[in-house]
C-alpha cells in the first residue's frame, strides 16, 4: 500500500470485486491492523489504510471469508457518538492457528495460538532435555500435534523459542549452554522435519525466547506504542534481551545482536561459561538468586518458580529481602548501561526480572536513574511484561507473519 487514498471517482459506482482487486494489496496490513488491535473497527481501518469507505469493507469481508476476522454488522453506537456507527472487526475465535513451541532448561510448552496472540490451547511437558535435540523437539511437536487433533483446527505454520542465539540463515542454536544441546545445532531444521513428520501443514520457524518474547509484547502487550523498545528476561537460566525498533525485532546481521547476558555487573563475580565473570548471565538468574539467598535448589520444581515463590511469599525473610536488593541492584547496573548504549523510550521486564520490579520497583528504578546518563535527564519508563507465555505468543508470531503478509497466498 502507498498509502495514499483512493480518487474520488473509485467509490460507490464499482462492483465489490473491483473494489476489492484494488484493495488486494492491502488485505496484509489490514489484518495485521486487527491482529495487533489497532483498527477496533472498519472506520478506523479505512482510515489507518488510506481508501475509501468501500475499499475498506471489501477488504473486511474477504479477511472474513478467509475465516481471518469477524465482522460485527449490528454495531451499538457508543453513548455521545455521532453518526453512523462503524462496523466493528475482531480476530475469528474459530479461525487457523499457528503451532507454537517452547523449550527450556526443565522441559517444553507446546500451544495453538489464533490471531491476536490468543492462546487456544497448551500442553505441557516435563522431561531431562539431553545432549540430542531431536528427542524433546519430536516431544514438544507430537504434543502440539495433540492439540491439533483435539481442537480440529487447522494450522498456518509452527514456530519454536528456544534459550540460545539462533544464526540465520540457517538457523542454527549456537549456545544453548542450558539445554546440553552441541553448539551450533540446526533446530530449524529439526523442528521442521519433525513438523512435516507430523502431517502438520505450513512453514516452520524458530527464533531465541526472548526475541519472541519481546516481538509478542510489542504487538499485544506491554511494549504496545513503544517505538525503541527494550526488553530484557530471565527464564529458568540465564539472562537475554531483545530490541525492537521502529516496530521491527532488531537482530543484527545474523540473528545475534542484543546477547546482554554478557554485560559485566559484577567485575568480581562468578565466572561466567563466556569466560568473563560476573556477567548479568550469572549474576542476575534464578541460581543467582537462590546462591545469593542461601536456599539450595530443589529437584522439583523449577529454578524459576522456586526464586519468583520465595520473593513473593518469604520476602519478610531478611536472607530473602537481602538477596532480592542485590539482584536488584545487578540488574539496575546492567539496564543502565544498555539505556546509556541504546536510549530506548520504554524497558520491559520478564521473568524473574519482572518478579524484582514487582518486589522494589523505586529502588530498581532508581539504580537505573543513578547510573545512566539518560535516566538522569528524565527517566525511562520500566514496565512487567504482561502476557503470559510470550515466548509460545512469540514463537507463533513467526508462523502467522506469512499470512500477514499474504492473506491468500499463505491460505492458497
Amino acid at each position: 500500500m502507498s498509502g495514499k487514498a483512493d480518487p474520488p471517482s473509485a467509490g460507490e459506482g464499482t462492483t465489490p470485486r473491483a473494489r476489492l482487486d484494488r484493495g488486494r494489496g492491502a488485505l496484509g496490513p489490514a489484518l495485521e491492523l486487527v491482529h495487533t488491535g489497532r483498527a477496533p473497527t472498519r472506520a478506523v481501518l479505512t482510515a489507518e489504510l488510506g481508501v475509501t469507505r468501500a475499499t475498506a469493507g471489501a477488504v473486511a469481508a474477504e479477511l472474513e471469508a478467509l475465516g481471518l476476522i469477524r465482522v460485527d454488522a449490528r454495531p451499538g453506537a457508543a453513548a455521545g457518538s455521532q453518526g453512523r456507527p462503524s462496523h466493528r472487526l475482531a480476530v475469528a475465535d474459530d479461525g487457523p492457528v499457528a503451532l507454537a513451541a517452547q523449550v527450556h532448561a526443565d522441559g517444553f510448552r507446546a500451544a495453538l495460538v489464533g490471531l491476536g496472540g490468543r492462546i487456544v490451547a497448551t500442553a505441557a511437558g516435563r522431561e531431562t532435555v539431553d545432549a540430542d535435540p531431536a528427542k524433546v523437539l519430536g516431544s514438544v511437536v507430537e504434543a502440539g500435534a495433540g492439540l491439533l487433533r483435539e481442537t480440529g483446527l487447522r494450522c498456518v505454520g509452527a514456530g519454536l523459542a528456544v534459550p540460545s542465539a539462533v544464526a540465520e540463515p540457517e538457523g542454527l542454536a549456537l549456545n544453548p549452554l542450558h539445554l546440553a544441546w552441541p553448539a551450533g545445532a540446526p533446530v530449524r531444521r529439526i523442528f521442521a522435519e519433525c513438523v512435516h513428520a507430523a502431517s502438520i501443514t505450513g512453514p516452520a520457524f524458530a527464533g531465541n525466547d526472548v526475541n519472541l518474547a519481546a516481538l509478542a509484547e510489542h504487538r499485544h502487550g506491554a511494549g504496545r506504542g513503544a517505538r525503541d523498545l527494550l526488553c530484557v528476561a530471565t527464564g529458568h537460566r540465564g539472562v537475554g534481551g531483545a530490541l525492537v525498533l521502529d516496530g521491527r525485532l532488531h537482530t543484527g546481521s545474523s540473528g545475534l545482536a542484543l546477547e546482554v547476558g554478557h554485560l559485566t555487573v559484577n567485575p568480581e563475580g562468578r565466572p561466567c561459561h563466556c569466560g568473563s565473570r560476573g556477567c548479568l548471565d550469572v549474576e542476575a538468574d534464578p541460581l543467582a538468586f537462590l546462591t545469593a539467598a542461601q536456599r539450595e535448589p530443589g529437584p522439583v520444581v523449577s529454578l524459576l518458580h522456586q526464586a519468583m515463590d520465595l520473593i513473593r511469599n518469604h520476602y519478610d525473610d531478611p536472607s530473602i529481602r537481602t538477596a532480592t536488593e542485590t539482584l536488584i541492584d545487578r540488574l539496575g547496573l546492567g539496564l543502565a548501561g544498555l539505556v546509556n548504549i541504546l536510549n530506548p523510550d520504554r524497558i520491559i521486564l520478564g521473568g524473574l526480572h519482572r518478579t524484582l520490579l514487582d518486589a522494589d520497583p523505586e529502588r530498581l528504578r532508581a539504580v537505573v536513574a543513578d547510573r545512566s546518563l539518560w535516566g538522569q535527564s528524565g527517566g525511562v519508563p520500566i514496565l512487567a511484561c504482561t502476557l503470559d507465555h510470550n515466548s509460545l505468543v512469540g514463537a507463533a508470531e513467526l508462523a502467522w507473519q506469512p499470512v500477514l503478509d499474504d492473506p491468500l497466498g499463505a491460505l492458497a
